[in-house]
């Protein structure tokens, strides 16, 4: 394996981590603290699905990828609830510290470029950084209190973090977030619909992917992963293993596609890719749900990701291809951290891994086909899986 792909599945290898770590919010039917990973996920799907919403000067690929980036550091740093008494400098000095040490494990010129773009997010200057932080600042605010049964100790923190907080400058930055906000605090009458009001409705209907099991585990093992926080861990995948596409893609529509591919699965369930499954009435399922779930948007975004997921549905275009490919490779690579993983739970051979994994990495990446064959056969024959 070459140094470069080495350091960057290092680095993606590490970046499983934020799957682990809790978060001061709760999932919107309560069931759960919300971690970071999947938090990342949905503000991603909030940077798209506001796009146009955003000042003609932004651009929203840039912010979506400041926030599949921006809670990383808290691997290293954990999660700091804005409620409590905290050093906020010496949580930006430690950030910035496990900032340096993740990015360090990339290749150096990628390396680079992230820790810039955190950097950049952190500083909340320019276009970009600022439409970011603004959805970093307000997602958590409905995140509560679109709950059916708002918790009241959360309801109080948002008070609070809207009366003079960090979220108190959304009234000049995003008022039409504001007033939402204030309506839904029993605090002001309901103005109408507007183009927030318009699209909170499938992005709350999409937490529901937070809680849709995978098959798939957790490098540590410790539990299965949910379908959020592996679409978020695939996107930042597509990002970083981008010179390894076959064909020229362009990455920020491939990373948009992973960042919609399985919102879905709040309708049809995942479906392991080992598993039995009726593809004919599964796809049958999906395409409903499709349909039921981006039809929650407004008319012209509605149609713009029901195409974009069908274009990825339908596995032809280079794009699509390379975001089939790492949708393909994420799994593999966390069973051979873990013991196996599905691999041993289905008694998997190795001949299927060739079909099933093996046909659409090589006709995506062909160099991660390379290089995954040959732990496959190994890790295969210690488990004593059949070839």
């Amino acid at each position: 394996m070459s140094d470069r792909l080495s350091a960057q599945i290092a680095f993606l290898k590490q970046a499983d981590r934020l799957k682990s770590v809790d978060r001061a919010n709760v999932l919107l039917d309560l069931s759960r603290p919300e971690n970071s990973a999947e938090h990342s996920w949905h503000l991603a799907l909030w940077a798209l699905v506001f796009a146009p919403l955003a000042e003609p000067n932004v651009s929203v690929d840039r912010a979506i990828k400041m926030l599949l980036l921006h809670d990383l550091v808290e691997i290293e740093v954990g999660d700091h609830p804005i409620h409590e008494e905290t050093d906020w400098d010496a949580v930006a000095r430690a950030e910035q510290a496990a900032a340096r040490n993740l990015f360090g494990l990339l290749p150096p010129d990628q390396g680079a470029e992230f820790l810039a773009l955190w950097t950049e997010f952190e500083a909340d200057e320019t276009p970009d950084a600022r439409y970011a932080k603004r959805l970093d600042r307000c997602q958590p605010i409905f995140q509560v209190l679109c709950a059916e049964t708002p918790r009241p100790d959360h309801v109080e923190v948002v008070r609070d973090n809207l009366n003079g907080g960090r979220a108190a400058y959304l009234q000049q930055e995003f008022p039409a977030a504001y007033t939402h906000a204030r309506v839904l605090l029993g605090e002001t009458s309901a103005t109408g619909a507007n183009a927030f009001t318009a699209r909170l409705p499938f992005l709350t209907e999409a937490d529901r992917l937070k809680t849709v099991n995978r098959a798939s585990r957790l490098l540590d093992n410790s539990r299965v992963e949910n379908s959020a926080e592996h679409s978020w861990h695939i996107m930042l995948y597509a990002w970083v293993l981008a010179d390894q596409a076959a064909h020229e893609v362009r990455i920020d529509r491939v990373i948009q596609m992973l960042l919609l591919h399985d919102i879905v699965e709040i309708d049809a369930g995942d479906n392991p890719i080992h598993g039995q499954v009726d593809h004919a009435a599964q796809a049958a399922k999906e395409e409903a749900a499709a349909e039921r779930l981006f039809g929650l948007l407004p008319g012209a975004q509605h149609r713009e990701f029901l195409s974009l997921w069908r274009e990825f549905e339908a596995a032809e275009s280079a794009d699509a291809i390379f975001g089939k490919t790492i949708d393909r490779v994420q799994t593999p690579i966390a069973n051979l951290a873990n013991g196996g993983g599905t691999w041993v739970d289905y008694q998997v051979s190795l001949g299927q891994m060739e079909s099933r994994v093996g046909k659409p990495v090589s006709l995506g990446a062909p160099g991660l086909w390379t290089w995954l064959l040959p732990q496959l056969e190994d890790c295969f024959d210690r488990l004593g899986l059949q070839r």
